[in-house]
């Protein structure tokens, strides 16, 4: 597994990082098996969020798995994210609120402190100086290595910037090869032809990379926000051919061609699976063995359904 040294954090991270949304269904014992097979070919980071599983449920399984594994704390890199509060429709970035939110996290993970926090979507009411002042407290009582944001604009976070001593290491969005507005953007700036043209995030990718803040890409093999994949659907024919052209050239699966087409971005992004089947886990892993050529990159993307301007 190739891993990445993130600018103003942690080193030897994994470029492929195992997302914990849909661990609440399994017991503790198949969690456990997850959490390995991922460790065993290579993962070492893990990403959760307060509001994966009712109550937390996701970090509570995993705090019950983890000691199945036979696993250190210190060999694994593991994060969480607070600030959207489902329980009550709304999103909470209060010093309080983060406070409370990360003890929450530790006591359910069974861990002394999270390698990274990420704020999860803005809370447009939030207060920089309150943020600020939380972040200074986790970090002073060493309940948080580093932070980060999620789902963020480029105004927002200097915004944050302004406040927050901490780098921000990680901002964690959507970005696949079917929702690609990440990346669109710039090639179809003055298209009035295709709503494609429409700045949405505000150059969101290359401030992230001048600012030396890693993407963390969610829902990789995602269509639309949560569609299901667009692995082997039928609605993506041109798209499948192609990642099953490629897929038999290197010897992988085409969800590992479509993982390598993120990772082949110069950005050199992390991108997050989620799946709970260990086989798939493994076919997923093999993406950082795959070196896609300047070609296999744009015939991926036309493939996606763009085209060039």
């Amino acid at each position: 597994m190739k891993t990445i040294n993130v600018a103003n954090g942690p080193e030897n991270v994994s470029v492929l990082v195992q997302g914990c949304m849909r661990m609440p269904v399994l017991s503790a014992e198949d969690a456990a098996k997850v959490i390995r097979t991922a460790y065993d070919n290579g993962i070492n980071f893990y990403d959760h969020a307060t509001c994966y599983g009712e109550n937390g449920e996701a970090e509570t399984r995993f705090g019950e798995a983890f000691p199945l594994t036979g696993l250190k704390r210190e060999d694994v890199f593991i994060q969480s994210k607070c600030g959207l509060c489902l329980d009550r429709n709304e999103f909470d970035w209060t010093k309080d609120n983060i406070l409370s939110s990360v003890d929450d996290i530790l006591r359910r993970l069974k861990i002394d402190y999270l390698d990274s926090l990420l704020l999860h979507r803005p809370d447009v009411l939030f207060d920089p100086e309150e943020v600020a002042a939380a972040f200074d407290e986790l970090e002073a009582k060493g309940k948080v290595k580093y932070f980060g944001v999620s789902n963020l604009v480029p105004m927002q976070i200097a915004l944050l910037k302004k406040f927050v001593k901490q780098p921000l290491v990680f901002n964690q969005v959507q970005l696949s090869l079917e929702q690609s507005q990440l990346i669109d953007q710039a090639l179809y700036m003055n298209n009035k032809e295709t709503d494609m043209s429409v700045n949405r995030d505000g150059n969101l990718l290359d401030y992230c990379r001048l600012q030396d803040i890693t993407i963390q890409a969610w829902s990789p093999l995602q269509y639309g926000m949560f569609g299901g994949t667009f692995i082997d659907h039928p609605d993506f024919p041109e798209l499948n051919k192609v990642l099953g052209k490629l897929g038999e050239r290197e010897g992988v699966s085409k969800a590992a061609i479509a993982l390598a087409w993120i990772l082949r971005h110069p950005a050199r992004m992390q991108a997050i699976i989620g799946t709970m089947n260990p086989e798939h886990i493994r076919e997923a892993c093999d993406a950082s063995k795959v070196s896609l050529s300047h070609h296999d990159w744009y015939e991926l993307y036309l493939a996606a359904g763009k085209f060039l301007p």
